[in-house]
């Protein structure tokens, strides 16, 4: 296999890295007629986020006094650029550089770019409306990626529990924290250590996901409430989460919230990851983002964001395989 930089490696590659640029430019128009400022944040910050299982790459500013600071390379703008709709900033978006360490694979790179946007006042309903309207702008009516083609005439929108019902046979909220009853009613043999949580995504990786999003994009929504992550629980059932991904040409291609604005909350839902990703790692952390929860007791508005994984995207507008075809300068083991 030729290096990346070889001419002819490039010449493979500048199909799908014109039609990436294209996406580029028409995501950029689409956002700024919706009246969305394009922001840009730090990439590296005192603390990368709590999300519990990945994992950030460090690095050191020198400060003029000599003195020396531990930084980190932000796994997605999130906490950011909900900062700026505390400011007042209104409805924002970017296009940013992110980094998630050990992740390489033909849908993986260890760094890539995320399209992030949020909209103050929206709710989970309307953003998955504005994302359906930005995916017809900038994509064809079908796409085809990796020999899967995707009609966006219709959108399928299907809950979490009624993914599993129909796909897994279980009801998932009513087994919530019972690894046992879950792997029973599943037919699924419980592995050595395998906590609730564990077996959900296997059955979600098992089960589930082969089955969506293939001949219609499928928003899967309404997940378990141990799976808010930085989303409100659903006000009418609180035993979900206000989430949704979306999954295209059988890839999954955002993860989306009702935020969360109220920081005590936000506060035990970090403790509660950091001891988690403790006990699974054990590696080298860093310090509680006092800053971003001192921003959400100051008061946040209610809003809906988006993380949208733009490397995967440009792969389904140019029908590439794999990751590295859509980057300039792929790392070997992105393909």
């Amino acid at each position: 296999m030729k290096p990346a930089w070889h001419p002819e490696s490039l010449a493979a590659r500048l199909p799908f890295l014109r039609r990436r640029a294209l996406l580029a430019q028409a995501t950029r128009a689409f956002f700024e007629a919706r009246g969305y400022a394009e922001v840009e944040t730090p990439y590296a910050v005192p603390a990368p986020g709590e999300e519990v299982h990945l994992r950030a790459l460090a690095t050191v500013r020198e400060n003029r006094d000599g003195s020396r600071t531990k930084l980190w390379l932000h796994t997605s703008p999130e906490l950011a650029m909900k900062r700026l709709l505390v400011a007042g900033a209104g409805p924002v978006f970017q296009l940013a550089r992110v980094w998630r360490n050990g992740e390489a694979s033909p849908l993986h790179a260890p760094e890539f770019t995320m399209l992030e946007w949020y909209r103050p006042g929206a709710g989970l309903a309307s953003l998955m409306d504005e994302t359906e309207a930005y995916l017809r702008a900038v994509l064809p009516p079908a796409v085809t990626c990796r020999g899967i083609t995707t009609d966006l005439a219709c959108f399928e929108r299907l809950t979490v529990a009624d993914a599993f019902g129909r796909f897994a046979g279980v009801d998932v909220l009513g087994t919530a924290g019972d690894a046992a009853a879950l792997a029973r009613d599943a037919g699924a043999g419980l592995r050595a250590g395998e906590s609730w949580e564990d077996l959900f995504f296997r059955l979600l990786l098992e089960r589930v996901e082969p089955r969506i999003g293939r001949d219609r994009p499928t928003f899967l929504t309404h997940w378990p409430a141990s799976q808010a992550a930085l989303a409100r629980r659903d006000p009418s059932d609180g035993r979900v989460a206000e989430r949704f991904e979306l999954f295209l040409c059988g890839i999954e291609l955002t993860n989306a919230f009702a935020e969360l604005t109220d920081a005590a909350e936000q506060r035990c839902r970090f403790e509660a990851d950091r001891a988690r990703r403790h006990a699974l790692t054990g590696e080298e952390d860093w310090p509680m983002d006092e800053d971003f929860l001192a921003a959400l007791g100051h008061g946040m508005p209610q809003a809906a964001g988006i993380a949208l994984g733009f490397d995967r995207l440009a792969m389904i507008a140019s029908g590439a395989d794999r990751i590295g075809q859509v980057l300039w300068l792929p790392e070997e083991d992105t393909g």
